[in-house]
């Protein structure tokens, strides 16, 4: 989750090489193999198992050495590139960003186009939705890896025990959300859990396409309509949930927020592709008892999808040797079985190449988790069906007045009807101050 920490920082990286001045901030680094050994590439990830996968890239590739580093997580790691490329040294030849963070670094002349490097050959590799997101008009900027489809995860055995019909409706999840608290005034359908993804996820999953930003089409220009009644009906819906008690305010990723759905206090999560490893680590106390099913839809018979996170392999300027980068970026996972079963199975990742979701040893995969369901076979339909979804150069600041907005509603301090209304407001603002144009 990004809060006003990480903005703090944000704004002062930015501030030292504006967003739409950033062309002068360069460098370059890195090894080059010009002593006739392999070439040395520097990638910064923080991918669960990942020595393990480094270690197959290494043994497969005689010609090219990846000395990893974990710099931190998301922010952890932004900010430490930020810098990097403000001061134009010190930035890895390959880095981890997630999906929503390649404008930004696009905007700020960080990234490498791979495609002058044979990136594009690997178009077909990739889930489309995906694609395009690591890509602007021809040029490949980012390599996909894995994604966070959503469905919803929920305690079959307490829908079952008091007789609850699963929601295939957001009108029916409220309906249920009723019922939960009728029978345990203490437990919830759910927590609102103030997280920028996640909400961004279910917006897509609404219809809401709030943002859109090509460079290729047009640098200085950025749509921004959050106040989109596609949008709006999504805080309308959570925000009365919220309201009458019936949907929690715990923050996802805590220690409470574990023991609340270890505990029967929440009763569902809609959650993502990466959800199986992640609670399967978690909740020790309900494993067997939790089952998948789609996202309920806000139309009955529809079958409107969205994503929660995902991340990719971007090559920055500062490599000394952009095409071994490239390399490094697009064979790490791609079409490595070595790593994709590092990837499946130890670090639970949602894997984007189309082949991998599909092939049945993951598709068929029973998660103990989940009581023997082969949940992927609800996961992959969505991945496959999710439409093309745009982000801002800034994403990471609309994330955090997402989440701040939400906290002030939550607190009782703001009405939730104008929570889109003031991140509007306060996200074209920055974007005016930082030089560009806004149109909704």
């Amino acid at each position: 989750m990004l809060g006003t920490t990480w903005l703090a920082k944000l704004r002062g990286g930015l501030a030292a090489c504006g967003l739409l001045a950033v062309a002068a901030c360069g460098g370059a680094g890195g090894d080059d193999g010009d002593d006739g050994g392999p070439v040395t590439v520097s990638v910064w990830a923080w991918y669960p198992e990942f020595k393990g996968v480094v270690e197959a890239f290494n043994a497969s590739h005689p010609d090219i050495k990846v000395e990893w580093t974990n710099v931190g997580t998301g922010p952890d790691q932004y900010a430490k590139l930020k810098t990097a490329f403000t001061a134009g040294k010190g930035a890895p030849d390959v880095a981890m960003v997630e999906f929503q963070q390649i404008p930004t670094f696009i905007i700020l002349d960080a990234l490498v186009d791979m495609g002058e490097h044979g990136a594009n050959d690997d178009e077909d590799l990739y889930a489309e939705w995906a694609w395009k997101q690591a890509t602007d008009g021809e040029k490949v900027y980012a390599i996909p890896v894995d994604g966070g489809p959503m469905a919803l995860m929920y305690r079959k055995d307490l829908f079952d025990q008091h007789g609850i019909k699963v929601p295939t409706t957001w009108a029916e999840y409220g309906e249920a959300a009723a019922k939960i608290k009728a029978v345990d005034p203490d437990g919830h359908v759910a927590s609102f859990g103030s997280d920028g993804g996640w909400i961004n996820g279910l917006m897509w999953q609404a219809g809401c396409r709030p943002y859109g930003y090509s460079q290729a089409t047009a640098k200085d220009q950025v749509k921004i309509n959050l106040t989109a009644p596609e949008c709006r009906k999504v805080f309308d819906f959570y925000g009365d949930l919220v309201d009458k008690g019936l949907m929690a305010k715990d923050p996802f990723f805590t220690a409470d927020a574990t023991a609340a759905l270890d505990s029967g206090k929440y009763w569902t999560w809609a959650a993502a592709g990466w959800t199986p490893g992640y609670v399967a680590g978690s909740l020790k106390n309900t494993a067997g008892k939790w089952a998948v099913a789609p996202m309920p839809q806000w139309t009955a018979g529809a079958d409107e999808q969205g994503d929660w996170g995902g991340s990719t392999f971007t090559v920055t300027k500062q490599a000394k040797n952009p095409k071994a980068a490239t390399t490094v970026a697009r064979e790490l996972f791609g079409k490595s079985k070595a790593a994709w079963d590092i990837g499946l199975n130890k670090a639970f990742l949602y894997p984007l190449v189309k082949d991998v979701a599909a092939d049945p040893a993951f598709t068929g995969k029973a998660y103990e988790f989940f009581n023997g369901q082969k949940v992927n076979e609800i996961f992959v339909p969505v991945s496959e069906k999710l439409g093309e979804f745009q982000y801002t150069p800034f994403q990471d600041f609309v994330f955090g007045e997402l989440n701040d907005r939400s906290a002030e509603a939550m607190s009782g301090s703001r009405s939730w009807s104008t929570v889109l209304e003031e991140t509007q407001k306060n996200v074209v603002a920055y974007a005016e101050q930082q030089g560009f144009k806004v149109s909704e």
